[in-house]
Formats: structure tokens, C-alpha cells, sequence
């Protein structure tokens, strides 16, 4: 795995590399361009149709998925878990979120036919789905079984 990260500053446009331990570490990274803080790759990032492309398939590192609506109790139900691994596993994974019914172009792209459905995506390429809610553990498994195989 590489040894930084590239986060996009969504205020700017630029891309920073970020040394990985830093976010290991849990600190705050800057963007280089503008001086803001970068959003935190230890909480999961609200990603569009229009932003999926540069936020998950240009990824450095793999990215899981959350397709995800506000009305969906499994969805809510299962927030707070991948708000705790994204803290727990960042710098090695990036957590997204992204909500089916305001983004339908890219649910019906990879064919979401039921939510919570999480994507793990590597290199531009889903390596694993989970669909429904799953215990903590088991989403944790799955996520380093297939980081274990990861490029």
C-alpha cells in the first residue's frame, strides 16, 4: 500500500498528499493550495453521482460504499457502526456515503436493489458487497480479508 494518501480539498480542487501515519494518528490534515483543514478521512464523506468518479474510483486506498436513503431504519441502524470503523481503520480504508435517492444514477450503475447496501471498492473495481445490516465484527472481517488481498 502506498505510503500517503491523495485527499481532495473540496473547497479548492486540489489534491494533497497526505503521509498516512499522520492520519493513523488521527491529525487533522491541511490542504497545501488554501490552508483548510481537509475533510477527515476518519469519518465517512458524503459523495455524489457528480463526485463518485474522483472520490472513489481514483482512490489511492479502497473505498467502502455506504448506499444509503433517510427514510431506510436499517441505514440509520447501521451509521454509527461505520462511523466507528472509519475512525478505527482510517488511512487504510475510506469510508463514503452516498444517498440513493438523491444519486440514482450511480445506484442504478452498480445495480442497488436493496439498502443498506455497503460497496468495497479497490482500484476502481468492487472486490465486495454487503447488503443489510451486518454486525460490527463481520464488516470488520470482511474489510480486512479483502484489504489482505488488496492490489
Amino acid at each position: 500500500m502506498p505510503e500517503s494518501l491523495i485527499v481532495h480539498c473540496d473547497l479548492c480542487g486540489a489534491d494533497n498528499r497526505v503521509p498516512r501515519e499522520k492520519v493513523e494518528a488521527g491529525l487533522q490534515p491541511i490542504c497545501g493550495s488554501c490552508k483548510k483543514p481537509l475533510q477527515s478521512t476518519a469519518k465517512p464523506l458524503d459523495i455524489t453521482d457528480a463526485t463518485f468518479a474522483a472520490q472513489v474510483e481514483k482512490s489511492t486506498i479502497p473505498v467502502l460504499v455506504d448506499m444509503w436513503a433517510p427514510w431506510c431504519g436499517p441505514c440509520k441502524m447501521i451509521a454509527p457502526v461505520l462511523d466507528q470503523l472509519a475512525a478505527e481503520m482510517a488511512g487504510k480504508v475510506r469510508f463514503t456515503k452516498l444517498n440513493v435517492d438523491q444519486n440514482p444514477a450511480t445506484a442504478d450503475r452498480f445495480q442497488v436493489r436493496g439498502i443498506p447496501a455497503l460497496i468495497l471498492m479497490d482500484g476502481g473495481k468492487e472486490v465486495d458487497r454487503i447488503v443489510g445490516v451486518q454486525p460490527k465484527a463481520e464488516i470488520k472481517r470482511r474489510l480486512e480479508t479483502a484489504l489482505s488481498r488488496a492490489r
